[in-house]
């Protein structure tokens, strides 16, 4: 799928600037004003956000700001252009939480690499979370709201491993939410559905209870509700390319 990103500045020209220079590998939106952008992330799934600060209606800091606290928009990454080269100013910036300060004139490649950087490095967190036994979920989190959010969904689903049948309809209801809602935040946070992030819950606590090398293999599966050992084991190594049995000779051995 190709990122979506959208451009936010009330010069036609730098909107068109960019939107040809980020085109051949993005799919891209545009909005002339704060207000305007935060309509288009209403109804549009944005995956990074790029806004000139100084703008009518709604400056760029103020939309960051918005953006940075608002449980539906928290986790996408923001890059501020600013005119304004000035210490305090690039503080502001990155006080609001913006994920990267470039000031103007800049260089289109400069950008292209910060849009690349910001959007590979997680892809390379989230690898690393779902394939890693013992990595918590907040370390996918980039703001307060993100953490807050993944702290208590993971909590939420710990607390109803052993529910085979735990879903996301299920999950929506502990968690408070309506499941379209619960659906599109995980998604963008984890690139996971809910469902999958469900078993990969249970796989790593699965590895936490295997690294006590307390209890048997088919104790383990049946507490973080697998009613199948054998295919308890298949999904373990699939997710952690490693066996459970392997895996408890492995942290017998640390």
């Amino acid at each position: 799928m190709t990122p979506t990103i959208l451009l936010v500045d009330d010069n036609e020209e730098i909107i068109d600037f960019l939107a040809e220079e980020l085109g051949t590998a993005y799919t891209v939106l545009t909005a002339s004003d704060g207000q305007e952008a935060l309509g288009i992330l209403e109804k549009e799934a944005v995956h990074l956000v790029i806004s000139d600060v100084m703008m009518p209606v709604m400056d760029g800091f103020e939309l960051c700001r918005t953006i940075k606290t608002n449980f539906d928009y928290s986790h996408i990454p923001v890059i501020l252009l600013t005119a304004q080269n000035t210490l305090q100013s690039k503080i502001e910036g990155l006080k609001l939480g913006a994920d990267a300060y470039i000031e103007k004139p800049f260089s289109p490649e400069h950008l292209l690499v910060q849009i690349a950087n910001l959007l590979s490095n997680r892809h390379k967190i989230r690898e690393y979370f779902a394939n890693s036994p013992l990595v918590h979920i907040k370390s996918m989190a980039y703001s307060t709201a993100d953490e807050q959010f993944l702290e208590s969904l993971n909590e939420m689903i710990r607390q109803h491993l052993e529910d085979a049948e735990l879903d996301v309809e299920k999950l929506a209801r502990v968690m408070n939410m309506s499941r379209p809602t619960l659906y599109r935040k995980i998604k963008a946070i984890c690139n996971l559905t809910p469902n999958e992030l469900i078993n990969i819950t249970r796989l790593k606590k699965a590895a936490e209870i295997l690294a006590t090398g307390q209890h048997k293999i088919y104790e383990v599966a049946d507490m973080v509700g697998y009613n199948s050992q054998n295919n308890f084991g298949r999904n373990f190594l699939k997710q952690f390319g490693i066996t459970p049995t392997e895996y408890m000779s492995m942290k017998r051995s640390e």
